[in-house]
């Protein structure tokens, strides 16, 4: 019979939860409250609730700058991106966890081996190589490398598909059906919450990324939202509620995402972690 826990030690458990939180969130609401003052409020005496709340601020720093530019530049790069990134990675992950072939080990190894590699070592070749190929100042830099695979999807994709039982891929494979046929039908339908959080991890990384555009990027045009966000800053740089308008929006999407695909996000890491430990 198991020890039931005493209801203090919930309380306890609850009141240090509740703090952690408030100081976790502390910052973002700095943020949205800075984002709804005057000038003059945010100059004067520091305040944790606005004395006026200027919703107005947003509508101004949208108008302020092509943020509407910006923001299907951002999406447009993140959607290809993500569902690159999904089906790639869970192509090859499947691979790796249900095909037999000549040196499964020895390449699944290699795959790792590239985890250990710092980003910051590819850089310049990588910008060569797009030199080369006249890809500059376009998204090709941006978007070719998803893909490609990521070793670290590849990884935690495979583990989930070294849980569906080889029976099934065994009777589908009686039945006549292709590997291929296979992936699609029964592999993906069964990863759902891996697959959901490769998409949050890749949308989150794309969104926020600001080295890469950055590199790549030189038509404001083209100017991703964390490059147009810089861009602002520059411009406007006393006004601290626009900046702080203009940082909520970027980040909100982000946010909304992790929150609409929380119970995903929370079973993938839960399986994972659980089917690493019965390994």
């Amino acid at each position: 019979m198991r020890n039931q826990v005493h209801p203090m030690w919930r309380w306890i458990n609850v009141i240090l939860l509740a703090a952690g939180s408030l100081i976790i969130l502390s910052p973002i609401w700095w943020m949205i409250a800075t984002s709804l003052k005057s000038m003059e409020e945010i100059m004067g005496t520091p305040t944790f609730i606005p004395k006026e709340w200027h919703f107005e601020n947003y509508i101004e720093t949208w108008n302020a700058a092509p943020f509407s530019t910006y923001a299907v530049n951002s999406l447009t790069i993140t959607i290809i991106a993500v569902i690159a990134n999904v089906f790639v990675n869970a192509f090859i992950a499947y691979g790796f966890a249900k095909l037999d072939f000549r040196g499964k080990k020895l390449w699944f190894l290699i795959v790792l081996g590239t985890m250990m590699i710092p980003g910051f070592v590819t850089l310049i070749p990588q910008y060569v190589l797009f030199a080369k190929l006249h890809l500059l100042n376009t998204y090709y830099p941006l978007i070719l490398p998803a893909f490609f695979g990521s070793a670290f999807n590849i990884f935690l994709l495979r583990q989930f598909f070294m849980g569906i039982p080889t029976s099934y891929i065994e009777a589908a494979r009686m039945e006549g059906a292709s590997h291929f046929y296979i992936f699609r039908k029964i592999g993906l339908p069964l990863v759902t919450p891996a697959l959901a959080t490769v998409a949050i991890f890749t949308f989150n990384g794309v969104w926020n990324d600001f080295l890469g555009p950055l590199l790549y990027i030189n038509d404001e045009n083209l100017y991703t939202l964390q490059i147009g966000l810089q861009v602002f800053k520059e411009r406007s740089s006393t006004q601290w509620n626009y900046m702080m308008a203009g940082s909520l929006m970027v980040l909100l999407p982000v946010i909304i995402l992790f929150f609409s695909f929380q119970r995903y996000f929370i079973e993938g890491s839960n399986i994972t972690g659980q089917t690493s430990a019965d390994k």
